[in-house]
């Protein structure tokens, strides 16, 4: 039975029930209701890292691929061709592409660094704040990184049915290829923290595998830029090779031209808010 209404009098609006809204209204709808509840001051929870064992696995695997793809695409391209400039060519592009991959497959887990200069980058930059790689973590990330990269060169030359673990007799000693692998890790680490301070850090692996084919051409040494792989390449007696009396020399020059990447960077961009949190700090080179 209905209670009859006087003429006149003006009826309620009816209140439409959540049921009856357009999709597009909800969530504006849940949203706001979500404000008057949920005080402001409660922080977004952020995902945990995985677990360091993981992490290191996915660096020593990684960078392994990473030296197998420049000690075998140099062994590839020797096999092809004969000319100088093509060899070159072909074992730039292909351990750029195969640097891009790694760093973008790998990042999620890692940080897809592969380079233990880009690790001490990462511990430097983070020290002090909540997120940063703890000195112990990175230590381990370096150590992971150089027993792939030794592995990587290994696999690389038994696929190619070449002598295993044969020191090379490649020199490569000069000031004038200290300076270029100073100039090359610098800019590296450069690219890879002033990136990620910037919020461009979804952009690294492209960023670093154009800086990679550029370093690769426009330095003498062929932009190494990388101790862990530089130390691996010491165990292929291919044209990709660097002779293990060489090898401090590189390794030196890159440490401090990554000294000189990070201080550049820490002057140009420090300050700037890092808009990627869900991109840890950054990859790593290839040569």
């Amino acid at each position: 039975m209905t209670t009859p209404v006087p003429p006149g009098t003006p009826l309620p609006k009816p209140t439409p029930s959540t049921d009856s809204l357009p999709a597009a209204v909800l969530p504006t709808a849940t949203a706001a209701t979500a404000a008057t509840t949920v005080p402001a001051s409660v922080p977004e929870p952020t995902a945990a890292p995985p677990p360091l064992g993981r992490r290191l696995a996915a660096e020593l695997v990684g960078t392994a691929l990473l030296a197998a793809a420049v000690v075998g695409s140099g062994r590839q391209a020797d096999a092809l061709t004969s000319d100088a400039g093509l060899r070159f060519l072909a074992n730039v592009g292909a351990s750029a592409a195969a640097l891009t991959v790694l760093i973008t497959l790998f990042g999620p887990v890692s940080g897809g660094h592969l380079n233990p200069l880009i690790t001490a980058g990462a511990w430097w930059t983070g020290r002090g704040t909540p997120a940063g790689l703890p000195l112990r973590e990175a230590v381990g990330y370096a150590a992971a990184q150089t027993v792939g990269a030794v592995a990587g060169t290994g696999l690389a030359d038994a696929m190619f049915g070449h002598p295993v673990f044969r020191l090379s007799a490649v020199s490569r000693g000069s000031g004038a290829l200290w300076l270029a692998e100073a100039v090359a890790t610098g800019t590296l680490l450069l690219v890879v923290t002033g990136a990620t301070a910037a919020g461009r850090g979804r952009l690294v692996p492209a960023l670093v595998g154009l800086w990679v084919v550029t370093a690769c051409w426009a330095t003498s040494s062929g932009g190494f830029a990388n101790p862990a792989v530089t130390l691996g390449r010491a165990f292929t007696d291919g044209w990709t090779g660097i002779a293990p009396g060489s090898v401090p020399g590189f390794v030196l020059a890159q440490c401090a031209g990554a000294a000189a990447g990070l201080g550049l960077a820490a002057l140009l961009f420090d300050g700037r808010e890092r808009a990627d949190p869900d991109v840890r700090p950054g990859p790593s080179d290839k040569r």
